[in-house]
């Protein structure tokens, strides 16, 4: 699956399992470690831990395995890479103090609406 099969499989997977504020971001043309940044929250430590397990999980049957998982044990930021995807997940405080969306403002912000359901 290209990138933007794999961030909207990403997109959806963190929607069907209730991740909060999820944004996905084109950073392909500001950095060459990957293609898009997938930021969404959770609303505690294992609401964080339990997103990172189910996107592993179930992008794993489509034949997408981690390369990569950062900060698990705490589940403050989890962060996974997926090569042409990175997923971060966040508690809300963690979220907030490092505003990715802000430091990353230069991206292309990508519409996930068709993506996603409404609440």
């Amino acid at each position: 699956m290209n990138s933007m099969e794999l961030c909207e499989r990403v997109v959806r997977s963190l929607d069907k399992h209730k991740a909060q504020d999820i944004s996905a971001i084109g950073v392909a043309d500001l950095t060459v470690v990957t293609d898009y940044f997938v930021v969404a929250g959770g609303t505690s430590q294992n609401h964080v831990r339990s997103l990172a397990d189910y996107l592993e999980d179930e992008l794993a049957v489509d034949g997408v395995i981690v390369r990569r998982t950062e900060g698990y044990n705490e589940s403050k930021w989890v962060l996974l890479d997926f090569g042409s995807v990175v997923v971060h997940l966040f508690q809300p405080d963690t979220r907030e103090y490092y505003d990715l969306e802000r430091l990353w403002k230069d991206g292309v912000q990508v519409d996930i609406t068709p993506w996603t359901t409404e609440d």
